[in-house]
């Protein structure tokens, strides 16, 4: 065949030259500082990545469907399981919440089955279902065991085909441990139970995952990426290696355990951290020499990420799952659970059900991506990302083997330790607004309230301080701002923000809609203005609107000629003076004026928002 290469009329251009041209244009700004992207994970992203940047890979060298899977497990679709997660624990309801989402899309169905205690109610919670074609999930459960031969009774009685039933059991004691900060019984006795959960699948119901490990357990507790990928692998090989150890062989372990991950809104990293995890599986198996190379393949579901959704603006929270949810298709996940948009404070209903569900279908019937075969394949981004996260989690996963495994990883709080240290560091950024969530630290809707629909959410944690194990509390990284707003809707008192706009009009527009975003975000009334031509006509302005707090929003130079006429006619009449920027020259000048607080970018705005609160008489 004839070698024609397109666009020959182009030389290539080399990096030398590319970056010859960057830092040209960068006019000696700090290169690392202006291109350079680091990560929370604790590695850098170059701002673009060329050929050269793949010579170094050498799982590059595999096709899809092959070892070591980091291109997926399919060499001819890129299929994957939609499935919906049921929270309803009544099994006549949750079967016909179920019963009506195989009719409208879904393929895999997630069922509580804390109250299947007998046969009878196990018929009735799968009945009308055929399992030898819907993958069925038991999320929650007394005793997984129980439910297992429940499960399997029903099927034998139904006259199903076993060898065909495929799912999971959610039996995750590391996931149990972090919630409950103990084991569903001991370490001991609930790796027995997983020997035996990993046995009677295999003599039962072949195709069936009775063990998980639940990476987003730490995504929802604050971890980042490469924690979650990193830990989880070393949760997934305590499994193999204390089980084969108890008699069970690598093959029936390996092949017995389902990993869920969490997808969140960095949408490239989730993408490459799920081919990550299939490389590092591969890794991780390859040292049994397994006789069936099938126990390579990783089985992932992903779930979309709880800790970034919002209750305020909670229909950003669809951009949020459709992302997500791409994510975990273009990686070429096998089964995806996308949660509906406003669970974070409401139970689902048939709406919310509905969007996620179809959300999936439109990827696959409209956007063909069940079709493509490792869609990311040849991104030198993604490719170098897949490599950086799987080097990092390699490295995290090896310091927990020198730490003795898992177990005792947990047992010391070294988990615990990293996980808290990154959420704090994430929560730091959203207080400070480095890491927007829309609709709620940033950009909020004025006029929206949502006091009256949002219900408590108690912890179903019992844990102790007396307790083995040190828990990890998932969250939302939006509450500390979501409770701020709350607190303000429920006091009955809407404080009123004055803006005293004043001289150069793009400084006083551009201060005021920061000014209007800052207060927003509390839930306070802000009182907008086109100008003012003296700072008398805008105090006057202000104590006529009855404002609480006035902000001056102009430039840096024109404060100069309002800010202590403003205060003057201010101080003791209302009850805070705010100042838009921090002309830092000038700040304890204007402090002595009267100026009470000065926001701007580096501000800490929860701390801030915190001691208005306080201020007003809300909390």
């Amino acid at each position: 065949m004839e070698d024609n290469k397109l666009f020959t009329e182009f030389p290539p251009i080399s990096t030398e030259q590319w970056e010859a041209v960057i830092n040209k244009d960068l006019k000696g700004a700090d290169y690392e500082r202006k291109l350079v992207w680091k990560t929370i994970e604790g590695f850098n992203v170059k701002p673009y990545y060329r050929a050269e940047d793949l010579e170094h890979l050498e799982y590059l060298d595999s096709n899809p469907d092959q070892k070591p899977f980091t291109r997926g497990k399919h060499s001819n679709n890129n299929v994957w399981d939609i499935r919906q997660d049921i929270g309803e624990a009544d099994p006549v309801q949750a079967n016909a919440i179920a019963r009506n989402a195989i009719e409208r899309g879904a393929t895999a169905l997630g069922f509580n089955a804390k109250h299947i205690t007998d046969e009878k109610a196990m018929a009735a919670l799968i009945d009308g279902i055929d399992t030898e074609k819907v993958k069925i999930h038991f999320n929650s459960s007394r005793n997984y065991l129980e439910t297992l031969k429940l499960f399997v009774a029903v099927l034998q009685h139904a006259g199903r085909d076993l060898t065909k039933v495929e799912g999971s059991c959610n039996f995750d004691l590391f996931q149990y441990a972090l919630k409950h900060g103990k084991y569903y019984r001991s370490e001991k006795e609930d790796l027995t139970e997983a020997k035996a959960m990993v046995e009677y699948g295999k003599q039962t119901l072949p195709k069936f995952r009775t063990l998980t490990v639940n990476g987003s357990a730490l995504h929802n507790a604050g971890s980042n990426i490469v924690q979650e990928l990193g830990f989880s692998m070393a949760a997934a090989n305590e499994l193999v290696a204390r089980l084969s150890d108890m008699g069970c062989t690598v093959e029936h372990v390996a092949s017995s355990i389902a990993v869920n991950f969490a997808t969140g809104s960095n949408y490239f990293m989730e993408i490459a951290k799920i081919r990550a995890a299939r490389l590092l599986w591969s890794k991780i198996i390859e040292q049994y020499q397994p006789k069936c190379d099938c126990v390579y393949k990783l089985f992932v579901n992903c779930v979309s990420s709880t800790w970034n959704k919002s209750v305020f603006d909670p229909y950003v929270n669809m951009l949020r799952t459709t992302t997500e949810t791409m994510s975990a298709a273009i990686a070429g996940a096998d089964s995806i659970s996308t949660i509906p948009f406003d669970s974070a404070y409401k139970e689902a209903d048939d709406f919310g059900y509905r969007i996620a569900r179809n959300q999936q279908l439109l990827l696959k019937e409209e956007s063909y991506m069940d079709k493509i075969v490792d869609p990311a394949a040849g991104s030198y981004y993604i490719e170098n990302l897949t490599d950086s996260i799987a080097q990092h989690a390699w490295q995290l996963f090896v310091t927990v083997e020198s730490k003795g495994g898992f177990c005792k990883a947990l047992r010391e709080g070294y988990v615990q330790d990293e996980v808290e240290r990154v959420a704090r560091q994430r929560d730091a950024d959203i207080a400070t607004r480095k890491t927007t969530i829309l609709g709620t630290n940033q950009y909020p809707n004025l006029a929206e309230t949502m006091s009256d629909k949002v219900g408590s959410h108690p912890c179903d944690c019992n844990a102790t301080a007396a307790d083995e194990i040190r828990v990890l509390h998932p969250y939302r990284g939006a509450e500390a701002f979501e409770q701020l707003r709350l607190s303000t809707e429920r006091s009955g008192k809407r404080p009123r923000v004055f803006l005293l706009t004043y001289g150069n009009l793009a400084m006083r527009k551009a201060r005021s809609g920061f000014a209007t975003n800052f207060f927003g975000v509390a839930g306070y009334e802000v009182i907008d203005n086109a100008g003012f031509k003296s700072a008398e006509e805008g105090v006057k302005a202000a104590l006529d609107a009855h404002a609480d707090i006035v902000v001056l929003c102009s430039s840096d130079d024109e404060y100069a000629e309002i800010a202590e006429n403003a205060c003057k006619g201010l101080k003791g009449k209302v009850k805070s003076i705010v100042l838009a920027g921090y002309p830092k020259e000038m700040v304890d000048t204007y402090r002595g004026y009267g100026i009470d607080e000065f926001i701007h970018v580096k501000t800490n705005a929860l701390e801030c928002l915190t001691a208005f609160q306080k201020l007003m008489g809300i909390i």
